[in-house]
């Protein structure tokens, strides 16, 4: 007997609406090949959520988002709000709403580089190979949510940056359950010999620490760190951290995998999950049938392992994708000199050679 899900499908801006397709087509083929009962629906958000409501989250899309059991996500954003910072209404409002909203508070990105894309990173090979990362970013504290100001003359403005100790405690436990899984190995990072809101996250994984006695915790500051992922990626097995320093970084570490094009990630809270590439909307790039869709592929395995617990089905999308890239098909972001150029594929072809694997 399969199983029967309801999937909120949340396009956005950009690229985003041309990758998120081939998400909910896997995810459609596995539904079918596995005998499973995927119902879905749609909703905006983001940009072309402003131009049609005026709101960055309509409603009706948060009240879809609430009724569903996982939402596949695609991106937001527009030129238009990063020429001009004075706008009220901003498309990443609609994001950290419906966070906040659906109590995602933890957001996993795998940073794992398939063998085939050894040559797509800047880095060299001897340093990226066998690099298998995952980060657990907080996403509802931090400078994105603390207290905003800007003086009446404009010419002074903050961002608090705050930590309560229960976001501390619940996004560690999960990070240290999931190293429990994995090499038993957790990097905390922080600024603590600066930042307050650094020496409470530190005293509070020091305190969870010792409830995993198995669990080698190391603690490295955010610059280290930053330089250490470069240099030796294969050292980190789980990295715990903040909402602005695992937003850095997960960026940073999308270096290790190739391309940005290739990383999936999942905000999870304690009921639905939230999944999405972390490319952003691309807007240069956006209709020109160019972007990669495999990280949109990514987050909807990442869907099917994390908030449906099917791991043969998560894992055979892994596999249909690996053996897309073994074939040596490319999209631009991932090519290099010694791709075919017959092999260089547009978002359709890469998607449907996915699926032509699937299948």
């Amino acid at each position: 007997m399969g199983l029967e899900k309801k999937i909120l499908v949340i396009p956005g801006d950009g690229i985003g609406q041309e990758v998120t397709a081939w998400g909910q087509k896997v995810l459609m083929t596995i539904a079918k090949n596995y005998h499973h009962t995927f119902t879905f629906e749609e909703g905006v958000m983001g940009h072309v959520a402003i131009e049609a409501t005026g709101d960055p989250l309509p409603h009706e899309t948060l009240q879809k988002a609430r009724n569903s059991d996982a939402i596949l996500f695609g991106a937001i954003g527009h030129a238009k709000y990063d020429n001009d910072p004075t706008l009220k209404v901003r498309p990443e409002q609609g994001l950290l709403k419906i966070r906040k909203e659906l109590g995602l508070y933890a957001n996993l990105r795998p940073i794992k580089l398939f063998d085939e894309l050894l040559e797509a990173s800047s880095i060299k090979p001897e340093i990226l190979r066998g690099a298998d990362i995952l980060f657990f970013r907080e996403l509802t504290g931090d400078v994105y949510f603390g207290e905003k100001m800007r003086t009446a003359d404009r010419n002074t403005a903050s961002d608090l940056m705050i930590y309560h100790r229960y976001e501390v405690e619940r996004i560690a436990r999960k990070a240290y359950d999931a190293a429990r899984t994995r090499r038993k190995k957790l990097c905390s990072v922080d600024k603590a010999n600066v930042l307050e809101a650094s020496r409470l996250w530190r005293e509070v994984l020091q305190e969870v620490a010792k409830e995993y006695p198995d669990v080698e915790t190391e603690h490295m500051f955010i610059d280290n760190a930053a330089m250490q992922l470069i240099k030796d990626p294969k050292r980190f097995d789980v990295v715990v951290t903040g909402n602005l320093f695992g937003d850095i970084l997960t960026d940073e570490a999308s270096q290790i995998a190739g391309s940005m094009g290739m990383l999936a990630s999942a905000s999870v809270g304690d009921s639905i999950g939230f999944y999405e590439p972390i490319h952003g909307s691309a807007h240069d790039i956006a209709g020109k049938g160019i972007a990669n869709p495999l990280a949109s592929i990514l987050s909807a395995a990442l869907m099917l392992d994390i908030s449906f617990g099917l791991k043969t089905e998560s894992q055979r999308v892994i596999k249909a994708v690996e053996a897309t890239l073994r074939q040596g098909f490319r999209t631009m972001d991932i090519a290099n000199k010694h791709t075919v150029n017959d092999c260089i594929m547009g978002t359709d072809a890469m998607g449907a050679k996915v699926l032509e694997n699937l299948n």
